[in-house]
């Protein structure tokens, strides 16, 4: 897809394993956007449901694909950055931002894009910028999940990464570290605001996050990754993130035990008035 505005362009990377309607669901938001400024990225880790035939009956909707085995989720996104510093769609300008929306991620809404990409191209000193991420409630409710501020990132991914958009490096940047299975978004994020580059908090929903991960079906070690990634990139010691520990415990079991005041105290209606 081509399109933007002035010298950006923004590169969106999918990566899918075996989830073919979650690719197509993803494609669909994306086909969606009043503002077609995107060049579709997809790294699929050798399916075997029919993704890699779609892939390839359908590669000219993308600037980049491939389909082959690799070493998880993280791998996936390094090799797709990696593809993204490496080439750019003929005839137009590289990608100077990206954003990683996975497979059954959508878009918030069919105008993300037309609100978000004057955003990036009016702020080219900022290293990432950050959103409201929509979450689906069982029965199939939407509610707005609130960014918190980058400057609590030592609680954690103060928002999904699928709501970040990262500004790219003119060289080789940073890459997801495969030593964290379910935290490398949050050392990768980390990573970024330690450059020094200003962080932008975006008045706009990003993302619809596809529920269901890894990371919610084994939190414990994802806490177990964060501790560690706080320690080597933060300093931080082992009172400190014990408590850190102790919190993110607490508010997962308020979330698991009485969901209706988790609900009350992290989400908020999805009020298109606020999207708009």
């Amino acid at each position: 897809m081509t399109g933007g505005t002035g010298a950006v362009r923004l590169a969106v990377v999918t990566v899918v394993r075996d989830d073919l309607p979650g690719l197509l669901a993803t494609r669909a938001s994306l086909r969606a956007q009043t503002m077609a400024a995107y060049d579709w990225f997809v790294a699929d880790g050798g399916s075997s449901d029919g993704t890699a035939r779609w892939l390839f009956l359908h590669g000219d909707e993308t600037a980049w694909w491939r389909s082959s085995p690799d070493r998880g989720l993280y791998d996936a996104m390094n090799i797709a950055l990696d593809a993204i510093a490496e080439r750019s769609p003929p005839g137009n300008a590289p990608c100077s931002h990206v954003l990683l929306l996975n497979a059954g991620d959508r878009l918030a809404d069919d105008r993300v894009l037309e609100r978000l990409l004057p955003i990036l191209a009016g702020h080219p000193d900022v290293g990432l910028f950050y959103g409201d991420a929509l979450e689906e409630l069982p029965g199939g409710r939407l509610v707005v999940k609130r960014a918190r501020s980058h400057r609590r990132a030592l609680l954690g991914m103060f928002t999904h990464h699928q709501a970040m958009v990262y500004r790219l490096a003119e060289s080789s940047g940073p890459r997801f570290d495969l030593r964290h299975g379910l935290a490398a978004d949050y050392a990768f994020t980390l990573t970024m605001l330690k450059q020094g580059l200003p962080a932008q908090r975006l008045p706009l929903s990003v993302c619809i996050f596809a529920g269901g991960g890894r990371s919610q079906q084994d939190p414990a070690r994802g806490r177990r990754e964060q501790a560690i990634i706080r320690r080597e990139l933060l300093g931080l010691g082992f009172a400190a993130n014990a408590t850190l520990w102790a919190l993110q415990w607490l508010a997962l079991t308020l979330r698991q035990t009485i969901p209706w005041l988790y609900a009350k105290y992290r989400f908020s209606p999805n009020e298109r008035s606020f999207l708009s």
